[in-house]
């Protein structure tokens, strides 16, 4: 039998269709219901309620219109956790307009890139991201956009479900991220993850850890709470990893989502968590290692349901309480998906059960992405006929589970954010002592690894300089937390670098914890 699971007959988005009304509906059904909790450690709580939440929306997007943005238009989001990111985020879309989220981590340089690439016409920052790089587009401020937030009510425009919606960045397999383009029927293909994934209804709480701009948050924290009627929390700017065990518990939260490398942060120094209302965690962003699924289960009580995917795609495969896949799956196709294990190379027929492949989601997904915004990346290595290649291996069984085998090429999965290495050694090389880089992913304790950097240079380089000059021209996440200088670098015959023998430099220990 061939490794293929599904039919992909997920009912057809609607048309005609607008993803932030489709994610704002129970305005109108449970209007004064909190929504959005910011979540904080303190006495003081920031509450929002469907009517207020949808009322800002609409009230930012008449705002956009005002000055001047058209349909269309990109929006750049340099703003922090804060409401002020799904309010904006939403807006743009009830109107149109072409939201652009991205990581307030972001250094200068990788900003200029991006705005290079979209071409924004206006471009929103909170205090923290305001910089004084002279630009043409419309620029609006923490303090605009809190007053945009009590003003007149646009109306959604709605539309083909198929036209763009947002963009997103996501680190590819070159020196430049590439930029995402989705399609306002995004949403409607996240009602697999709701029922294949989550189990969430409209009487849970759900707490997620991440920062606004990542679509893990922006989808399984706030979008898919709010399309179902349930309510979102979320960290405000006060909170941090160490408050989220008493958050769980002040809070009465039901479901919980991160990243791994947050529910082992949170493990590191706690035993018993003491959290009575809290149903299961949601994992996804890299591979959960088993130890860390079995001590959240030791200390809660309660199981992570892991799910995989990725910026192009979000989540399609997942774990849930009705499976009873073995610790190494990461779950099986959700109801509605239609997915196949290819050979790595050539051929579009899917292997045979339980031979490794690339994993491959049928290209006809509602959830897939529209494509890239100007990319030179390759179609032979996104499409092959009627599939889109994930880049990622796994083999699957007989009842659809699927095991993941990690990825077909040399991305890195940093804290949850896919890091092409490439792009890490680009920018490490413009240091004008450095001769050759680089970049690998090492295990430095048991499931915990790290960005490395090896590097060949004019003269000897300290660590401390290396990471003041990588955190000029790239965000927190992207930056190596260990650099390692060498004689030389590992080559084969044909002179492509050899990533796996980079580690072999290490010596028989490395422990940079």
């Amino acid at each position: 039998m061939l490794s293929v699971y599904g039919n992909g007959d997920h009912p057809r988005c609607p048309t005609p269709f607008n993803l932030a009304a489709h994610a704002l509906s129970f305005a109108e059904i449970t209007p004064n219901k909190p929504a959005l909790i910011m979540a904080n450690a303190k006495n003081v709580t920031e509450t929002w309620s469907y009517r207020d939440l949808r009322n800002a929306v609409l009230s930012t997007a008449f705002g956009f219109l005002k000055k001047g943005l058209n349909s269309g238009d990109r929006i750049l989001l340099r703003l922090g956790n804060t409401v002020d990111f799904p309010i904006a985020y939403l807006a743009a879309i009830a109107v149109d307009l072409v939201p652009v989220p991205t990581s307030s981590q972001l250094t200068e340089c990788e900003v200029q890139s991006i705005i290079l690439a979209i071409q924004p016409k206006a471009i929103l920052t909170s205090l923290e991201t305001q910089s004084s790089a002279q630009t043409s587009t419309v620029q609006f401020s923490p303090l605009e956009l809190k007053e945009m937030q009590n003003g007149p009510l646009a109306e959604f425009v709605y539309g083909d479900p198929n036209r763009l919606a947002y963009i997103v960045f996501t680190s590819g397999t070159s020196a430049h991220p590439h930029a995402v383009m989705h399609a306002h029927r995004a949403i409607w293909a996240r009602q697999m993850m709701v029922r294949d994934w989550y189990e969430i209804s409209s009487s849970d709480r759900l707490l997620h850890a991440g920062a606004f701009n990542w679509t893990f948050t922006l989808g399984t924290g706030l979008l898919d709470p709010w399309a179902i009627g349930a309510t979102a929390l979320a960290l405000d700017t006060s909170s941090n990893f160490e408050t989220i065990p008493a958050l769980l518990e002040k809070y009465r939260v039901s479901l919980f989502a991160a990243a791994p490398g947050i529910y082992r942060k949170i493990l590191k120094n706690i035993t018993n968590l003491n959290a009575p209302h809290l149903r299961h965690g949601l994992c996804a962003g890299e591979k959960l290692p088993p130890s860390v699924s079995e001590e959240w289960t030791k200390a809660t009580g309660t199981k992570i349901y892991e799910a995989f995917g990725m910026t192009e795609c979000s989540t399609f495969i997942s774990n849930n309480p009705r499976l009873n896949c073995g610790k190494n799956s990461i779950g099986k196709p959700q109801t509605g998906r239609r997915v196949a294990i290819l050979p790595k190379e050539g051929d579009d027929q899917p292997v045979a059960l339980g031979i490794a492949g690339i994993i491959a989601l049928d290209t006809s997904d509602c959830g897939l992405m529209l494509g890239y915004l100007n990319s030179t990346k390759s179609t032979e290595d996104t499409y092959r006929e009627n599939w889109f290649l994930t880049g990622d291996m796994g083999k699957m069984e007989a009842d659809g589970t699927i095991t993941y085998l990690g990825r077909s090429d040399d991305m890195i999965n940093a804290g949850g954010f896919r890091v092409s290495p490439i792009e890490v050694e680009a920018a490490l090389l413009s240091h004008s002592d450095i001769l050759t880089v680089a970049v690998s992913e090492i295990e430095i304790t048991k499931d915990v690894t790290i960005i490395a950097a090896f590097f060949t240079a004019k003269s000897g380089l300290s660590e401390d300089d290396l990471k003041t000059f990588a955190s000029t021209r790239l965000a927190r996440y992207k930056q190596p937390r260990a650099y390692f200088q060498c004689e030389s670098l590992p080559y084969g015959p044909n002179g492509k670098l050899l990533r796996p023998a980079l580690k072999q430099k290490l010596g028989p220990s490395h422990d940079q914890a």
